[in-house]
């Protein structure tokens, strides 16, 4: 028996979510340890960079995720994800502005330097608590998932659904941006926050921090693939779909799909913020532009390109779309967003299920053959 049998036979006993979770946790703690063991200048070292850089990339998977569970699942396409991103950013934002205190350039231990810079004389009161780790967990939560729930209670008890409630969902990203942007709301305005120092009082330039926080993140995305898998595969995954497929069918035969879609929308926009908590200590900084629409566009594309309603398929695009950014940005800025509209394009007449799609006829070309050798050695 090779190693293509037993894989093979791994392989079929195993469900997507231990596959997904397997590859996971092997690949995090392969980059940790390649980081912190093996030296600068060895073929197997991952310098700190790097290890930032595959952070970014999981908070992006799991805002894709967080898109393909509305999307992919109940048919929601959402084109305002991105200000569920920046609000759950904005209350880590806050949180590390905080723990700077004194250390800041104008040396005032309660306010934000953007605060004295505008004449600000005591803290706005929605800053209030803004100091605390807990406050900042909950606001994570709190913030998208309320946001979601008002705006999604509105929408879908008014039945609205398809391309006006993706207008609507990209207006109220549009309508966040502008109101960030203003100096008055409190937030930075144009610069956002950053010139972060520490979290937890451990300092956000340590490499020992920067390596936490990618595990911390991988861990998130586990919990949240995990959670997407148990809610799609139960009894309200079951609606969802049918919602999806069949939604006055569904209303028909007595069930409220305002509530199922609200539920779901509520959880999304937790996930999303929970990525963008994530991402800003990683990152180093939050800005009005993390609303901008064509953000959401992109995650939209991201979820195409791998495979709308496969959950793994998300998490696949999100990375392969945002190293490729990454790597044509560096050598033509300009050519990226034709890149980008030219493979969803691709994907779109070629591939309908997505790069999903591809795994099962990759399955069969690498394990058929090996199912015939069998046959005929017996």
């Amino acid at each position: 028996m090779n190693s293509l049998t037993i894989l093979q036979g791994l392989l079929k006993r195993a469900t997507s979510l231990q596959v997904v979770v397997s590859c996971l946790l092997i690949t995090t703690c392969w980059v940790m340890l390649c980081n912190r063991v093996f030296a600068e200048g060895s073929m197997l070292h991952v310098s700190t960079y790097t290890v930032t850089l595959m952070g970014k990339y999981l908070c992006y998977a799991l805002l894709a995720l967080a898109v393909d569970l509305v999307w992919g699942y109940c048919g929601i396409l959402s084109l305002g994800h991105g200000a569920f991103f920046a609000i759950g950013g904005y209350a880590m934002g806050m949180y590390l502005m905080r723990q700077i205190g004194d250390r800041g350039v104008y040396g005032n231990p309660e306010l934000p330097d953007f605060m004295v810079f505008l004449n600000w004389d005591a803290l706005p009161w929605y800053w209030m608590g803004s100091d605390s780790f807990i406050w900042m967990i909950v606001m994570v939560l709190l913030g998208p998932g309320l946001l979601a729930f008002v705006f999604g209670s509105m929408a879908f008890r008014s039945r609205v659904s398809g391309v006006y409630l993706s207008i609507m969902t990209q207006a109220m990203t549009y309508a966040l941006m502008l109101s960030f942007f203003r100096n008055e709301m409190g937030f930075g305005g144009n610069n956002g926050l950053t010139d972060f120092k520490d979290i937890l009082g451990f300092s956000l330039l340590s490499d020992n921090t920067r390596v936490v926080l990618f595990a911390v993140t991988a861990l998130a995305l586990v919990l949240g693939f995990w959670l997407s898998h148990y809610i799609v595969n139960s009894k309200m995954g079951r609606v969802l779909v049918s919602i999806r497929d069949a939604e006055n069918r569904v209303r028909f035969i007595g069930y409220k799909p305002e509530h199922y879609k609200v539920c779901i929308f509520v959880i999304s926009a937790m996930f999303a913020g929970v990525a963008g908590a994530l991402y800003v200590p990683q990152v180093g900084i939050i800005n009005p532009g993390e609303f901008s629409p064509l953000n959401s566009i992109e995650v939209v594309v991201w979820v195409a390109i791998g495979g709308r309603g496969s959950l793994y398929g998300a998490l696949i695009g999100a990375i392969i779309v945002s190293y490729a950014k990454t790597r044509l940005t560096a050598v033509m800025p300009e050519a990226w967003l034709y890149a980008l509209g030219g493979l969803f394009v691709l994907v779109t007449l070629l591939l309908p299920k997505g790069i999903a799609g591809l795994l099962p006829w990759l399955h069969r070309m690498v394990f058929k053959p090996v199912a015939r050798q069998q046959e005929v050695k017996s």
